[in-house]
């Protein structure tokens, strides 16, 4: 039996990337998980094919997060199938790139709605649930660019640095709930995104492993075993950001 045997979790951003891989990795302990993503149903079905091999139950929805209600209705849907939700995965993001002057309000507000306020409305919905349980363990997936500055990236950036804050904040107050809440912030991750946008900008590839002393880019699975360490590992460590990033921001 393995570490989550008898849980359930909901990962969202879970059709592809570290989403999926997560999703996978925490079927492997025997968790049960709801794979929330928008608007990519075959991946979505694919990925809960290669958890229920991995041996947890799959159950999953499409929503997408920067509409009103959707954070809220994703939680219920995650609830009615498995009854609890143990651990809450936010992963779902997007990545808006552009020299600081160009950003539209439209931009500004969707990249704020998905990777802010979707884990914040996401994670008030599952509390409720997660005390009735007497507890529960919430992870944010941040970026190491929430601590860091590039070029073009300062609206994603900025939605990191405060998923990182919401961590923090939310670790403070649920803490006496036995509601663990930690964040993870990966750094250059050879995700299918990535690997398509270095194969057509080698220039802007080599620009970033200069940057990363271990001279690679991470693999989805290093993540994942981080995200399952903060799900499964010891509750002292709260309010914590983990940084997965080769050594990107020790320079």
């Amino acid at each position: 039996m393995g570490s989550l045997e008898g849980k359930a979790a909901l990962v969202t951003g879970a059709s592809r990337g570290i989403g999926r891989v997560t999703a996978r990795c925490l079927a492997g302990e025997g968790c049960a998980v709801f794979l929330a993503a928008d608007g990519t149903a075959a991946e979505l079905k694919a990925a809960a094919g290669e958890v229920i091999e991995a041996g947890g139950q799959a159950q999953v929805g499409l929503f997408d997060l920067a509409r009103d209600g959707a954070a809220e209705a994703m939680v219920e849907a995650a609830l009615a199938q498995f009854k609890r939700i143990d651990i809450l995965i936010n992963n779902a993001g997007i990545r808006i790139g552009r020299p600081f002057g160009g950003f539209t309000g439209a931009e500004f507000d969707r990249a704020v709605a998905v990777n802010l306020r979707a884990p914040f409305l996401t994670s008030q919905a599952v509390v409720p649930a997660m005390r009735q349980a007497g507890g529960g363990r919430i992870i944010h997936v941040a970026s190491q660019m929430g601590m860091v500055a590039s070029p073009e990236l300062a609206l994603y950036g900025l939605t990191k640095a405060a998923l990182i804050h919401l961590a923090r904040s939310m670790a403070l107050e649920l803490a006496p709930d036995g509601i663990i809440v930690n964040a993870v912030s990966p750094g250059p991750i050879a995700t299918r995104f990535n690997r398509d946008r270095y194969a057509k900008d080698p220039v802007r590839r080599d620009r970033i492993l200069a940057q990363v002393p271990a001279g690679r880019l991470g693999e989805p699975d290093e993540v994942a075993q981080a995200i399952l360490f903060l799900a499964t590992g010891s509750p002292f460590v709260n309010g914590h950001n983990l940084v997965i990033d080769g050594g990107y921001i020790t320079h």
